[in-house]
């Protein structure tokens, strides 16, 4: 591991930055007092700081150099909706928030590279530091974006890196192409006549339409889909009546689809109304079909990523790299970034729980789970890693 001196010496105060961070964590576009946190440090470092895009978010400009090249590095900011199990010291003291996604880690990792690139770094360009809101529950990414966060400044590419437990603690992986999938809801309700729940043929029952096309949407993946394509539909709700003599008179069915590229959603959606459709006329009932399309899929340009992969390979070393990572059907609205400038996403590993301190909760330490804790001794590999990235997008002369 080729870590940089200085952030080394500076990996107590990282640590002590995230977790302050971790005990007062805050929801989508509630960040007020950690975008404070982050402005006041990179206030006290001489960066140039802007504020209010996307409400609580903040951007930090670092130049050096005479090009005039921007890039851009991302790390999200907000909690989750979560009671925290964890007893440890540095547990929330927020009721029923949690950063169980170590946005808290991500944070103090591009301030620790913040504090170095501003006292030692060596490259030609400017860094435009983007720590963004709402990336769990409100689409900050698309808001930053619609509030002018690149007509305001301009980057050639955007990098974003998330840690990833079961991935060894330090490693990192990465793949060109989808590397998450999109996240869209649907829903299907279901109208029929309601009647006795003895009397069946006295109405048209939605709770058995519903049924039937819950059963039949599971077909879609399976039996329309190219097997190679990957994609999840997963119905998560089924809701319908009150009593139990009772057919009611309406139903509705809900859940999650994910995909990796856009041709499969579309296919998804079409077949969603037309398998809807169909059941419901067969069986003398209507429905009414919303498909929403709320986060596309996260996918990585080829030039960006294999300036990532080296930058990684110069902190981590080739075999800690996995280049073709296997793409997750988890969702990241780092995506919408992406979809307007060339970049990369990347995971670092978080281990698997063991650097967790006593008193960590009963349950693993994966994300979205009330045990899980950020292991803070990554915060210097991810530092490192912004930092090599910044020298090899904006070299000065050349880099190999």
């Amino acid at each position: 591991m080729q870590l940089i001196p200085e952030i080394l010496a500076n990996h107590s105060e990282m640590s002590q930055l995230r977790r302050d961070l971790h005990t007062f964590p805050e929801l989508s576009f509630e960040e007020i007092r950690t975008s404070d946190v982050v402005a006041q440090y990179l206030e006290r470092l001489g960066i140039e700081v802007h504020r209010g895009l996307a409400k609580t978010g903040v951007v930090g400009i670092l130049r050096r150099g005479t090009t005039g090249r921007m890039v851009g590095l991302r790390a999200d900011m907000d909690a989750l909706p979560i009671e925290e199990l964890n007893t440890f010291p540095h547990r929330s003291l927020n009721f029923g928030k949690m950063h169980a996604c170590g946005h808290d880690g991500h944070t103090a990792m591009l301030l620790g590279a913040a504090r170095y690139l501003s006292e030692h770094g060596a490259f030609d360009g400017c860094v435009v530091f983007i720590f963004q809101p709402a990336e769990e529950r409100g689409g900050g990414a698309r808001v930053m974006i619609d509030d002018g966060l690149f007509a305001n400044f301009p980057v050639e590419a955007v990098f974003g890196l998330h840690n990833w437990p079961g991935i060894p603690a330090g490693h990192f992986g990465v793949t060109e192409g989808p590397i998450m999938a999109s996240s869209n809801e649907f829903r299907v309700d279901v109208r029929g006549i309601g009647s006795h729940a003895a009397l069946p043929q006295n109405g048209r029952d939605p709770v058995f339409c519903t049924i039937q096309i819950a059963n039949a949407l599971q077909g879609i993946v399976t039996r329309f889909k190219d097997p190679a394509d990957t994609a999840v539909l997963s119905i998560t709700h089924i809701q319908a009546g009150d009593a139990p003599n009772v057919v009611p008179d309406r139903a509705w069915l809900g859940g999650t689809v994910r995909a990796l590229s856009r041709d499969v959603l579309d296919l998804i959606e079409m077949k969603t109304q037309q398998i809807s459709q169909g059941i419901a006329q067969a069986l003398e009932c209507t429905v009414d079909v919303s498909f929403n399309r709320n986060c596309p899929a996260t996918i990585n340009t080829s030039a960006e990523t294999r300036i990532a992969i080296k930058a990684m390979e110069a902190v981590a070393g080739p075999s800690n790299v996995t280049a073709n990572v296997a793409p997750t059907m988890g969702s990241e609205d780092f995506a919408h970034m992406l979809n307007v400038k060339p970049g990369c996403y990347a995971f670092i590993g978080n281990g698997n729980g063991d650097a967790r301190e006593f008193g960590h909760g009963p349950g693993p330490c994966v994300l979205h789970n009330a045990s899980y804790d950020f292991n803070d001794d990554i915060l210097p590999v991810g530092s490192t890693y912004w930092v090599r990235l910044v020298e090899r997008f904006l070299p000065i002369g050349d880099i190999i």
